[in-house]
């Protein structure tokens, strides 16, 4: 099946790929076709631009590496799998025109709970000898090695494949010998990721967090937390720099780590030309983009800020991974470029593709050939190749095939009134078709509380969307990317205002006419299924139906997950202490809800345990509440298997239809 439709606009060519039938048949179930999985998680180009790696799930909740031959001569095949239980495969990026790098990540049960790791392995993109990249601990060890290491730079002189990567150094115990290996913390090692050899670049340093390097092989920036006498890590990171040619470490700035964000410079990306790095600093209460000169004089320069919302991030190209621009969002996300041609060619494919949102994914290592991608609220997206030298742009693969055959819902940017009066902004999806009145309704709360939602493609709200349920996404109080008034102490300590702004959208809702009487749920993920309990403690008649999945349902519980942790004052600060702690938690008010509760939790989640959600469900039931746990052998926070998130969305819905009399 051709996945593509040929035309011209504003000087670009758009042709077609073919790349099999990858559509489900139009009859197949709602809930196994939002269910399954993006079908491209991951995708990388080849330093020429001849080939593309794609990570694409596979059975169950398996991933694979597929190799695309973007010249059509050989069929796409796939080279390396991973079963998901336990290993995943999540990245893979090349390192040569016939090498990659891939990463593995694992989440085990240990002594401290579950615990995550990973671990990076080369392969020929033939499928040829697998190799592991990462250093290997053994039983001289006297610790374990979470951290399998990170490339932090793929373009070093040392040889083809070379490059820079993060070494997480163990020491070990000595057996009689004066053999034993002493050094431990962070370090930078050159590897060849062809041959394994590999040479220390930057000698490990205990309490180092953080190296970034200048795309051209050096390392210039170091990040260091100190750690307290207790063995946790300190409120902040230490910046250092590497002025040009060289080698001592001078101070760069200090981050700190509060209860309700960073403050302080957070660098991100050096650009070696203009001898600069680019980081994060707040400008008039909201996060902006500065560049610092990495010399004497540390010259700070404003590059760019917004009065109504913060940057969300900068955007890099290449193998070098150059700065070439920076992106926010208001209504939608937006991108203003720094590169000249790259700001040219973002308007023509803005113009080539009305009403979609197009993102620069990856280029070749002359940045000829650039892998895109664009997408929309009702469009899962597609991926492009584009030759700037012929300025034609072919169809690679789309995002999610399997709903090619689905008609998807439109989303709208809103605004509402909290009871204050601040306008909440949210973003409302209605189902195809419908004139948006009289409908059953879902108010769904993001997750984080450090996020925010935005305009574009969402499987959760479109699959409800398709069930007939109008959705709202409200950004309340509390919500990331609206600057430090509206973050406000977090939404924990100010779940107050965070809840009262959910509820206040179910109200809108209702007040619009767009919910039907009677025929109001509220659902959420992660902080998402904290809102969605908690809110039934704050308004009890409100919702007519809970669904939260991985939800926090207990503040101290959350607090107490993180013990063993480094980052336990952090997140101990973040909850804070006072009654809100109490008062915020959904578990210890479990008798002030009425409305009937289904839970859904992976028991390997390492982000909120599901002793949370087990918790819930014997306070409920204590209560005499109605309440039901599905529980996720093997899985965490993300859920990441085709059957397990089919059951949710199906059994999701018909509890949801059951509870409204739908």
């Amino acid at each position: 099946m051709k996945l593509s439709v040929a035309f011209a606009l504003a000087g670009l060519c758009l042709g077609g790929w073919a790349f099999g039938d990858l559509a489900l048949a139009a009859d197949v179930a709602p809930a196994a076709a939002f269910g399954v999985r993006e079908y491209v998680h991951q995708i990388s180009l080849s330093p020429d631009g001849k080939q593309a790696a794609m990570v694409t799930p596979s059975a169950g909740r398996g991933y694979q590496l597929v190799i695309l031959d973007l010249t059509g001569a050989k069929e796409p095949r796939a080279i390396l799998a991973s079963s998901g239980d336990p290993e995943r495969l999540t990245r893979c990026n090349w390192s040569t025109e016939t090498r990659l790098v891939c990463q593995i990540y694992v989440v085990l049960k240990g002594e401290q709970g579950r615990l995550g790791f990973t671990r990076l392995i080369a392969i020929n993109s033939d499928g040829g000898p697998l190799k592991v990249l990462s250093a290997q601990t053994n039983e001289r060890s006297l610790r374990m090695s979470q951290n399998g290491g990170a490339i932090i730079d793929w373009a070093t002189d040392y040889a083809p494949g070379g490059v820079l990567m993060t070494r997480d150094y163990v020491p070990e115990r000595s057996t009689g010998t004066h053999l034993a290996n002493e050094e431990d913390g962070l370090g930078v090692d050159r590897v060849d990721t062809v041959t394994l050899a590999r040479q220390p670049v930057e000698r490990p340093n205990p309490n180092a967090v953080e190296y970034i390097g200048d795309g051209r092989g050096v390392v210039r920036i170091m990040g260091v937390r100190p750690k307290r006498s207790t063995g946790y890590a300190s409120d902040t990171i230490q910046y250092y720099y590497r002025a040009a040619d060289k080698r001592d470490w001078r101070p760069l700035g200090q981050l700190t780590v509060g209860s309700n964000g960073y403050s302080g410079f957070d660098p991100y990306a050096v650009d070696p030309q203009l001898n600069v790095v680019y980081g994060f600093d707040g400008q008039d209460g909201r996060r902006a983009l500065f560049k610092v000169a990495l010399d004497d004089t540390l010259k700070r320069e404003l590059v760019l800020a917004r009065p109504d919302v913060d940057v969300a991030g900068v955007v890099r190209i290449g193998r070098q991974q150059r700065v070439v621009g920076a992106s926010f969002v208001t209504d939608r996300r937006e991108t203003e470029f720094f590169d000249p041609e790259l700001r040219k060619l973002g308007t023509a494919l803005g113009k080539a593709l009305p009403g979609r949102l197009v993102t620069f994914v990856d280029a070749s290592v002359d940045e000829s050939k650039l892998l895109l991608f664009a997408g929309s609220d009702s469009d899962p997206g597609i991926y492009y190749l584009f030759d700037k030298k012929t300025r034609r742009m072919e169809e690679l693969i789309p995002a999610r095939p399997q709903l090619l055959s689905f008609k998807l819902a439109t989303v709208k940017a809103v605004t509402y009134p909290a009871a204050d009066g601040t306008q909440i902004p949210a973003y409302l999806t209605l189902p195809a078709g419908s004139d948006g009145k009289n409908l059953p309704a879902i108010v769904m709360p993001h997750g984080g509380p450090s996020a925010r939602d935005e305009w574009g493609f969402d499987w959760l709200a479109q699959f409800f969307a398709h069930q007939g349920y109008a959705v709202l996404q409200p950004n309340y109080r509390g919500s990331a990317g609206y600057g430090a008034d509206w973050f406000q102490k977090n939404g924990f300590q100010s779940w107050r205002t965070a809840i009262g702004d959910v509820n206040d959208g179910g109200r809108w809702l209702q007040a619009q006419g767009i919910a039907k009487p009677g025929k109001l749920a509220i659902v959420g993920w992660s902080y998402g299924g904290y809102a969605a309990l908690q809110s039934a403690v704050l308004d009890p008649d409100l919702f007519k139906a809970v669904v939260a999945i991985a939800p926090v349902t207990d503040l101290e519980t959350l607090r107490s997950e993180h013990l063993d942790f480094v980052d336990y004052p952090q997140v101990s600060a973040f909850i804070g202490k006072g009654p809100h702690v109490t008062e915020g938690s959904p578990a210890q008010n479990a008798t002030a809800i009425k409305a009937p509760v289904l839970l859904f939790h992976g028991d390997l989640d390492a982000n909120v345990g599901i002793g949370e959600s087990r918790l819930m469900e014997r306070k409920l039931k204590s209560a005499g509440r109605s309440v039901e746990l599905i529980e996720f052998k093997g899985l965490d926070h993300q859920l990441a298997d085709d059957a397990a998130r089919t059951q949710m969305l199906g059994k999701a819905d018909a509890f949801l239809k059951t509870a409204l009399g739908l």
